[in-house]
């Protein structure tokens, strides 16, 4: 398997580091694929992490797309800062999840500030502040969110929030998803 540039350098900062909710390979080479899909795109990632899933992001990605990766926290932020700054492509964010979730769904009538691929992989865009995530989605653009399965760092009384998350996007008459029970429980959701 070829792996992103930087890859193994940031997983083992991210090792060093004890950031222990980093994206698993299976879900990087989705990510990639599915990158890979939407030429010219806008892409978000809420919850950069140490930049892993957003260094199969960008691997998939066309010279002409940008991606905003945000993350709250500084010391895992400037990890994938050390590595993945130097992309053109990519605008790494020092921000909290709500506030800059909320911030963007005010602006959401222009055409900027929608987005043709979100990667959902902290609790705001996915357990908090759905339906603002969802807002800035554009028409076929790709909702992506990991973790669905068991983890074993789920902390009591998650799988309910969890099942809540599924019912939600399964009632939403604007999306078609699938659930897959694939690497750490994987959903894709489209905006119809």
């Amino acid at each position: 398997m070829v792996l992103p540039k930087h890859y193994q350098d940031i997983k083992q900062q991210t090792e060093v580091s004890g950031f222990t909710m980093a994206s698993d390979l299976k879900t990087g080479t989705l990510l990639r694929t599915l990158a890979a899909s939407k030429p010219k795109g806008a892409f978000l990632e809420i919850g950069t992490g140490t930049g892993l899933s957003t260094a199969w992001i960008l691997d998939g990605m066309d010279a002409a797309s940008r991606l905003i990766s945000i993350d709250h926290d500084p010391a895992f932020l400037s990890i994938a800062r050390q590595f993945l700054a130097s992309d053109n492509r990519l605008t790494l964010e020092l921000a909290d999840g709500k506030s800059w979730l909320l911030n963007r769904y005010q602006q959401r009538a222009t055409k900027q500030t929608m987005f043709d691929f979100i990667f959902a992989d902290s609790w705001h865009g996915k357990y908090f502040l759905l339906e603002e995530a969802l807002a800035l989605l554009n028409p076929h653009g790709l909702y992506i969110i990991d973790d669905m399965l068991p983890q074993p760092n789920w902390p009591e009384g998650h799988d309910k929030k969890v099942s809540g998350l599924l019912n939600k996007l399964e009632e939403n008459p604007f999306l078609a998803i699938t659930v897959l029970d694939w690497s750490t429980g994987i959903v894709i959701a489209t905006k119809k």
